[in-house]
C-alpha cells in the first residue's frame, strides 16, 4: 500500500509540476529547460508526498493538495540546486544526474533555483475555487517561514559556518530542525491548512511531522556512511570528505540509527492520538529509517 501510494503521489507532483513549467512561455529557454531539469530530475518527492497523505487523511481537496505539493517541491528543488553549486556543496551529481551547474552552467543554476522559489508562490496563490484567501495566505506564511532565515536558510547558514569545526549535539539538531526538518514539517502544515483541520489536531501532527523530519536526517547521515554512490545518487562519503558534522560522528554510527529509531517511535506515538486512520503516515515513518536512498 505505502509503496503504491509513493508511486501514485510521485506521479501526480511531477504532473503538477510539468502543467506549471510547461506554461511558462519561452522568452528564455535555457533557463526554463534548466528549471525543468532540477524540477523533475526525479527524487522521493516526501514532501509532496506527506502533503497529500496527510491532506487526503484528513479529507481535503486534491486541487488544493496539488497546489501546495508542487509549491513545495519547488522550493525543495531550488534549495538542492544551490545547495549543489560550487559555492556551496560543489556537487556534480543529484539523483544520479548532473547537477543543473554542470548541465547547464552556474549562472543558470542560479537563476533556476531563484525562479523556481518564486514559481512556488505563483503556483499557491493562484485562483482556486477549494482554498479561501485566508488559507492561501497561511500557505504562503508558512512556506516563507519554513524556507528563509527562521527554517531552511538559516539552517544552511549553520551547517556552512559549521563546515570544519566541531558542534554538539544541541547545535546539530538546531541546524537539522532548520536545514532538513522545517520543510518536512511545512508539507504536514500545508495539508493542515487545506483541510481546515481542528487546532487540536494541529499539535499531534506537528509532533509526528517534526520528529520525523529529524529522522530523515539521521538517515541521510547513516546512508552517507552505509550506503553506495549507485544507492545515493551523489557520491558516497560526500559528508566526511567536506568535514562536516553529522549524527554518527557525534553519536557513532549505532547511536545514530538509536536516535533515529526513537524519532520515530516519537512520530508514532503521536499519531496513536489522532481520531483518524493514520496507517499510510504511519508506514511512512517506518519508511524514513529503513529507506536506502
Amino acid at each position: 500500500m505505502l509503496a503504491e501510494a509513493i508511486k501514485t503521489y510521485q506521479k501526480r507532483v511531477d504532473a503538477v509540476l510539468n502543467e506549471h513549467l510547461n506554461q511558462l512561455d519561452d522568452a528564455a529557454p535555457h533557463l526554463k529547460a534548466a528549471m525543468l531539469h532540477g524540477a523533475l530530475l526525479g527524487g522521493k518527492r516526501i514532501r509532496p508526498f506527506l502533503v497529500y497523505s496527510v491532506g487526503d487523511m484528513l479529507g481535503a481537496n486534491i486541487s488544493a493538495l496539488d497546489k501546495a505539493a508542487a509549491a513545495i517541491e519547488c522550493v525543495h528543488a531550488y534549495s538542492l540546486i544551490h545547495d549543489d553549486l560550487p559555492a556551496m556543496d560543489n556537487d556534480a551529481l543529484r539523483r544520479g544526474q548532473p547537477t543543473v551547474h554542470i548541465a547547464f552552467d552556474e549562472a543558470t543554476a542560479i537563476l533556476a533555483g531563484d525562479a523556481l522559489q518564486t514559481l512556488a508562490f505563483e503556483i499557491i496563490t493562484a485562483p482556486c475555487e477549494t482554498l479561501t484567501p485566508s488559507q492561501q495566505l497561511a500557505m504562503v506564511s508558512a512556506l516563507a517561514k519554513a524556507s528563509g532565515y527562521q527554517g531552511m536558510c538559516g539552517g544552511q547558514a549553520i551547517d556552512l559556518s559549521a563546515t570544519n569545526h566541531s558542534i554538539d549535539l544541541q547545535r546539530l539538531t538546531e541546524l537539522h530542525n532548520k536545514k532538513t526538518g522545517a520543510l518536512i514539517s511545512c508539507a504536514v502544515e500545508l495539508a493542515l491548512i487545506a483541510a481546515n483541520a481542528p487546532k487540536a489536531q494541529h499539535q499531534l501532527m506537528m509532533q509526528y511531522a517534526q520528529s520525523l523530519g529529524l529522522a530523515f536526517q539521521v538517515q541521510d547521515d547513516i546512508l552517507d556512511i552505509t550506503a553506495s554512490t549507485e544507492e545515493l545518487g551523489k557520491p558516497q562519503g560526500s559528508d566526511e570528505q567536506s568535514n562536516k558534522s553529522t549524527f554518527p560522528k557525534l553519536l557513532g554510527l549505532e547511536g545514530a540509527k538509536a536516535t533515529a529509531e526513537q524519532l520515530i517511535q516519537d512520530a508514532l506515538s503521536a499519531l496513536t492520538k489522532l481520531p483518524y486512520n493514520s496507517q499510510l503516515i504511519a508506514d511512512f515513518a517506518r519508511y524514513i529509517i529503513e529507506r536506502r536512498l
